[in-house]
């Protein structure tokens, strides 16, 4: 019975509890927004309509080759992520001499989570390759266009 808590934690609760968290803090945002349009509506003050973006609309477009480099980035994480998780479950089950019916069930698993990582980091690693094969016409205008603006 013990053994199956923590999973089911992981698999059930966690992902539910981040979902409502989300959703609660959107909700807080939106509320707050409307109570602050109100208020003004109520006093008769002239409202900014910059105050009421969203913090989305307010950053930036990321450029093609930051996008690229987000890609490089995580896939370099994962891959790490999920390394260490193979190494770590191995080197844990050899110390403590258990197998796959004797051990606790979380130890077991832990190097084919660490595979499932390392195989989302890598493919990330080849859409990194891919895409920036495929997109480098594009980065060359984007840096041209870059220069050219800051030049004037």
């Amino acid at each position: 019975m013990e053994d199956i808590i923590l999973p089911l934690f992981m698999c059930v609760v966690m992902p539910i509890a981040i979902v409502w968290l989300v959703m609660r803090t959107k909700l807080n945002e939106t509320n707050k927004m409307a109570e602050i349009m109100l208020k003004a509506i109520e006093t008769g003050t002239p409202l900014d309509h910059d105050l009421f973006k969203t913090q989305t609309q307010t950053f930036r477009k990321k450029s093609i080759k930051e996008r690229l480099l987000g890609y490089l980035t995580a896939a370099c994480i994962l891959i790490g992520l999920g390394l260490c998780l193979i190494i770590l479950g191995i080197v844990f089950c050899l110390v403590n001499n258990y197998t796959y019916e004797t051990g606790p069930s979380v130890m077991i698993l832990l190097p084919y989570f660490g595979g499932i990582l390392f195989a989302v980091g890598a493919a990330l690693l080849v859409v990194y390759f891919i895409r920036k094969k495929t997109l480098a016409k594009e980065i060359e205008k984007e840096e041209k266009a870059l220069e050219s603006s800051k030049e004037q």
